[in-house]
């Protein structure tokens, strides 16, 4: 970014800060602040709702960490993502879930891009609207990943476009998404969960926490109303209280190619509204801890939950995806592109 470009304390404005020690980009309106974190993943921590100071991005219990300021005593394909997961979004990509072995290479948890730091180049820089786009080239895969993201002047959300290239002469698999959590102060019991009609929820095909889960069994059935572990019928749109069982499912068919959906707390009325490009991204996440995981890596400490646009299933990472037919597989030279956005639901237009 210019040293010597214009400056704004008015309208759209970015600017350029380090958080930690890692480089951030924040773009800001009269409505909202957003923090990317382009030192580490261009991971969103920050989309601040001013008027009511409310953060939307769930900061993770051991918050933001450098991970060049950090030496892990046993560094593994789990710790290098959690052990300075600093919550709010990543972008994942080429692998998704736990570590994963597939054409010759060891993929971590939760692929390399979210670890990696990013280029950074403003698109747009206007009292009516500014725009960034980052860009990474991956280490594991010859591939390149953009990601535009946009804010206007008045408007509480942001728009992303995002695109993949494949540099090299072979197809390659991967499995690509946004990794968007929620928890404190916004995610309270009683939130509730929005989508379309018509949807199927897929449980992980066993618990993903060994103090048991939440569902009977790992059958799919009918979003929302499913079958608990007490034999009855539970609406798992509505989020439990603390330490109710840990859980995931992949939702899937949604119409049209739309994703979206709503998540809305109950006491304010005021909620977070997510669409994306389901014709790309044709699987939700849904990952629920609420504070049963007692050891490694949350200690009790959680009351979050993820809500995951995904190309692919399931969290056991790429090889297993690819058996099951959801990978996404880029020929070469092939490009792949999606949009996503998301509003502050009261305000949206």
């Amino acid at each position: 970014m210019k040293i010597h470009r214009h400056q704004r304390n008015w309208g759209c404005r970015l600017h350029e800060t380090e958080l930690f020690g890692l480089r951030a980009i924040v773009l800001e309106n009269e409505r909202i602040r957003v923090t990317f974190l382009a030192g580490k993943g261009a991971d969103l921590v920050e989309f601040n709702d001013k008027r009511r100071d409310l953060d939307f991005a769930w900061l993770a219990p051991g918050g933001i960490r450098n991970p060049l300021a950090l030496h892990s005593t046993s560094p593994d394909a789990l710790a290098t993502f959690l052990d300075v997961y600093p919550g709010g979004w990543q972008e994942i990509f080429p692998n998704a879930g736990a570590g994963s072995h597939w054409a010759g290479a060891a993929f971590g948890q939760h692929g390399e891009v979210s670890a990696l730091p990013w280029d950074v180049e403003i698109v747009a820089d206007a009292e009516d609207e500014v725009a960034v786009r980052f860009s990474v080239r991956c280490l594991k895969v010859p591939c390149v990943l953009t990601r535009l993201v946009r804010l206007r002047s008045g408007v509480a959300g942001i728009e992303i476009e995002g695109q993949v290239t494949n540099e090299s002469p072979v197809p390659v698999d991967a499995m690509w998404g946004h990794h968007i959590t929620f928890g404190k102060p916004f995610l309270v019991p009683g939130s509730r969960i929005q989508l379309p009609e018509g949807l199927t929820a897929l449980p992980h095909e066993a618990a993903v926490e060994e103090h048991g889960r939440r569902v009977a069994t790992a059958a799919p059935f009918p979003w929302p109303i499913g079958v608990n572990t007490a034999g009855d019928e539970e609406d798992f749109s509505i989020v439990p209280p603390p330490e109710t069982a840990s859980e995931l499912f992949y939702l899937s068919g949604f119409p049209g190619g739309l994703g979206w959906y709503e998540i809305t707390c109950p006491d304010s009325g005021v909620g977070m509204r997510v669409e994306w490009d389901a014709s790309v991204l044709p699987y939700l996440w849904y990952w629920q801890e609420f504070g049963a995981t007692r050891g490694y890596p949350w200690y009790g400490r959680n009351y979050n939950i993820g809500l995951e646009p995904g190309s692919s299933y399931p969290t056991s990472g790429l090889a297993d995806a690819v058996a099951n037919g959801s990978a996404l597989r880029l020929g070469p030279g092939d490009t792949k592109a999606l949009w996503l956005t998301a509003t502050i639901a009261e305000d949206r237009p």
